[in-house]
């Protein structure tokens, strides 16, 4: 399976390739006034709007650095079966790829539940890559704010 990787601060993590729709530059983002932690804003990706989340601001309280290498990764979310949307997360140094069989990933022994989307782990030669599970990134009220504004701003345009 493919898997991309990235950096929140010095840390690794791998994301599964098969839910990304596409990686863009970090862009220039429409900010919410008062957004929570996390909640970097907005850009319009085909004409449709699509929350931007700042992965390493969810994770170690940190904004990611604004490198060359800091992507958008625009990811498939799966509210349920027949809901889904697109978001974009932010994450530093998205420049590589990794092929491996899902069974490489082990439990980390730890979980933690203020961040369920802390997957399973591989060690390489560089160290730990921890698996990103995107679809419990969001906890209930982030996922019903986030997807509450850009419904709001997708009507607005009708």
């Amino acid at each position: 399976m493919l898997f991309v990787l990235f950096h929140l601060g010095p840390e690794r993590y791998a994301l599964e390739a098969s839910r990304v729709v596409e990686v863009v530059p970090l862009l220039a983002l429409k900010k919410f006034p008062q957004s929570p932690r996390g909640v970097a804003g907005m850009f319009i990706y085909r004409g449709r709007p699509v929350p931007a989340l700042d992965l390493c601001e969810l994770t170690t309280g940190h904004t990611a650095a604004e490198h060359i290498s800091t992507r958008i990764l625009i990811v498939n979310y799966a509210e349920s079966t027949e809901r889904q949307h697109l978001i974009g997360l932010i994450a530093e140094r998205a420049t590589d790829i990794l092929r491996r069989d899902p069974q490489d990933f082990v439990e980390a022994g730890v979980k933690l539940a203020a961040a369920p989307f802390l997957g399973p782990v591989l060690m390489d030669e560089r160290g730990v890559i921890q698996l990103l599970l995107a679809n419990k990134l969001l906890g209930e009220s982030l996922r019903e704010l986030v997807f509450t504004h850009t419904m709001e701003a997708t009507n607005a345009g009708d």
